[in-house]
């Protein structure tokens, strides 16, 4: 599965050892996705070498791909979503600069003003 959102959380991240004596890890994030007519809140899992690999901050834009699993313990039952990709979407790399070059559409060049005669100047 996949969503799109922003990273508006970084929860600490967390590590002990299981019953058979193997290490763990985990990181959890909660990205906002703002598709559709509500805001959704998503709290996720990065478990293991993932949690290494994917490393993320608050605010970045990002596409995350998840599986989701559900277990019961106890009479009760627990969902997981446990993320095994995220794509980080680029921002732009000035975020002040002009409308056009934003969105990537080049400037025509400047005007060249000559010396002649003909031409005044506008001071």
């Amino acid at each position: 599965m996949e969503i799109k959102g922003t990273i508006i959380q970084v929860l600490p991240e967390t590590s002990g050892v299981s019953k058979a004596g193997n290490a763990w890890k985990k990181r959890e994030y909660v990205l906002e996705n703002t598709e559709g007519n509500f805001p959704r809140k998503v709290a996720f899992t990065c478990f293991g070498e993932n949690a290494d690999k994917i490393q993320l901050t608050v605010g970045q834009q990002v596409n995350m791909f998840f599986d989701i699993e559900s277990r019961e313990y106890m009479g009760r039952w627990y969902t997981d979503i446990r993320c095994w990709r995220c794509d980080v979407e680029s921002a732009p790399a000035n975020a002040t600069a002009a409308p056009s070059q934003a969105a990537g559409v080049p400037l025509p060049p400047p005007p060249v003003m000559g010396m002649g005669d003909d031409e005044k100047l506008p001071f």
